[in-house]
Order: structure tokens, then C-alpha cells, then sequence
């Protein structure tokens, strides 16, 4: 495969979480192939962290660019969050209030009998 081929299967998604304005990670920008690259290096050059997930970036390149993700990605992003914070095994606030909000958003009558 040729190096045209495989930058035109890159995707890239870069996400803004801002608590006080969205309920949820926003889509700031998304792109394939040439874009991608371009949102890739310019996060790079900026210090902002890099994640490489191609199942994920090609479920959120299907986004409109300002949208929320959707509740049945929050996992994945809150995932993303802690390995960038470098949580470190032992720092249980952090898990206990990820599992607090988990246990928050849980619909009653939903449980399974």
C-alpha cells in the first residue's frame, strides 16, 4: 500500500471539554486523510496530547464538528482523560467520583431483575 493510501485512511477528532458550557466532550475538529494529518501536527506542535484509537476517531469523525459526544461513548473518552492526567492506581477519588457520576446518570427502572 502506498503512502498516498495510508494518509488517506488516517482520521484525527480533536475534543474541548469546558464543564461550564457542555454537559460533555465537544467535537472542535475532524478530518481524514490530509485534515487529519494537519489536526494531528498541529495538536502536537501545540502540547496537546495525542490518542491514536482508529475504532473511536472513525466513530467521532461521523460527528458534526460542535456536537457533544454521545452518553454511549463516555466511557471511552473518560478513559482517554485518565491516561492523560497520568492517573496512577491508588488515586481512588478519581475513581470513586467517575463511578459516583456513572452511578448518577443511571436511569431507576433500569435495573435488571
Amino acid at each position: 500500500m502506498s503512502e498516498f493510501d495510508d494518509l488517506m485512511r488516517q482520521k484525527a477528532v480533536a475534543l474541548k471539554y469546558n464543564p461550564e458550557k457542555n454537559g460533555a466532550p465537544v467535537i472542535v475538529a475532524s478530518g481524514m486523510g490530509y485534515m487529519a494529518e494537519r489536526i494531528t501536527e498541529t495538536a502536537m506542535e501545540a502540547g496537546v496530547p495525542v490518542y491514536e484509537d482508529d475504532s473511536l476517531a472513525t466513530l467521532l469523525t461521523q460527528l458534526k464538528l460542535g456536537a457533544e459526544i454521545p452518553r454511549e461513548l463516555y466511557q471511552a473518552i473518560v478513559e482517554i482523560y485518565i491516561y492523560f492526567l497520568g492517573y496512577v492506581p491508588g488515586q481512588e477519588e478519581i475513581k470513586e467520583a467517575l463511578e459516583g457520576e456513572e452511578a448518577a446518570q443511571e436511569v431507576p427502572g433500569d435495573e435488571e431483575q
